[in-house]
């Protein structure tokens, strides 16, 4: 794992970050961020590979801990499977938080990213760690609303739903009714059980690591082997999970406003998502009583790309004091 302050990455040396890319391996866990304690919200920092012969866009997303529809957003016009030896490649770790209560999980489902609050130690800064992760296909949802784990196994048997089962016959490809551990076991080597509805919903690993950070998954919320691993350690019983649906977000960083956008999930049945009343609004929410200058054509190209990418998109002056944080809840539309 590694650990970043707001707006930066601490270094790996050079010597251990070469090994690990060379090695073609994946990380050891999600990525470790320092939480702003001067009201911002936005952490990591937005770097760039250069792909080697072989590498996939998969390949380099898992490599630095970001999924599927993330790094294709983040770099269109490259070619998924073959981006090319030599080619410079953006690597979208940089995050406007959600709009959400830091504590516990919080599950951003169009962002397909989940993010974790432990409680600090004392005397201990406050940090978050955040994963990629795969969610529901368009006819499967994963519902929204607050829950909490409330069962966790390691090397669970898969007891596949009926549905699941009829879906597969009539592909031509029948499932048992029960599925032992090992590499035909699509939960993986771990899972974790939500609260809603009847425990029917999972939070777990998978044999098919190239499907994460894509929604396509039965309602589950699934992640890299690696990151569940830690994730399963890491994160007790009756734990908070909040399941989330904000497509753009709108966050501050060092008097930077930055506008992040993704794209509405297929089957969404949220009008305002697709409508860019909602960017004037969390702009709004975000400059409320700050004397700030916000650059309206960027902030709508970044709303109307969806890269994924924050994007500075305003500045604020300092010499005027801020006031009270506004929750989106409590905001009423901006006004220009």
């Amino acid at each position: 794992m590694h650990r970043s302050n707001g707006t930066g990455s601490r270094a790996l040396p050079l010597v251990a970050l070469a090994a690990l890319l060379g090695a073609g391996g994946a990380r050891a866990g999600g990525a470790e961020y320092l939480l702003p304690t001067n009201g911002d919200s936005v952490v990591g920092v937005v770097t760039t590979t250069v792909a080697e012969h072989e590498d996939t866009l998969l390949d380099i997303g898992r490599r630095y801990g970001v999924g599927y529809e993330e790094i294709i957003a983040a770099n269109p016009g490259l070619d998924p499977w073959l981006p090319g030896a030599g080619i410079e490649v953006l690597i979208p770790t940089r995050f406007v938080l959600p709009n959400a209560p830091r504590e516990g999980v919080v599950v951003n489902l169009p962002e397909h990213r989940l993010y974790y609050y432990p409680p600090a130690p004392a005397g201990q800064p406050r940090v978050v760690r955040t994963y990629p992760i795969s969610t529901a296909k368009m006819d499967w949802k994963t519902p929204l609303g607050v829950t909490r784990i409330v069962s966790k196994e390691e090397r669970p048997n898969w007891y596949p739903p009926e549905s699941v089962r009829l879906e597969h016959i009539a592909k031509g490809d029948p499932l048992p009714k029960v599925v032992p551990p090992g590499p035909d076991n699509p939960l993986g080597e771990y899972k974790m059980r939500l609260g809603i509805p009847n425990g029917a919903y999972l939070i777990h690993g998978t044999n098919r690591p190239a499907g994460v950070g894509m929604q396509v998954t039965h309602g589950c919320i699934r992640m890299f082997p690696e990151d569940i691993a830690e994730f399963f350690t890491l994160v007790p019983l009756k734990t908070q999970v909040n399941l989330i649906d904000q497509t753009t977000k709108v966050g501050w960083s060092r008097g930077v406003l930055y506008v992040e956008r993704h794209t509405p999930l297929e089957g969404t049945n949220d009008p305002s998502h697709l409508d860019p009343a909602e960017l004037d609004r969390l702009v709004g929410v975000a400059t409320a009583g700050v004397d700030a200058t916000v650059d309206w054509p960027t902030a709508r190209g970044a709303f109307a790309q969806s890269s994924g990418v924050p994007v500075p998109s305003g500045t604020r002056n300092f010499k005027t004091p801020a006031p009270p944080e506004v929750s989106v809840a409590e905001a009423v539309p901006a006004t220009r």
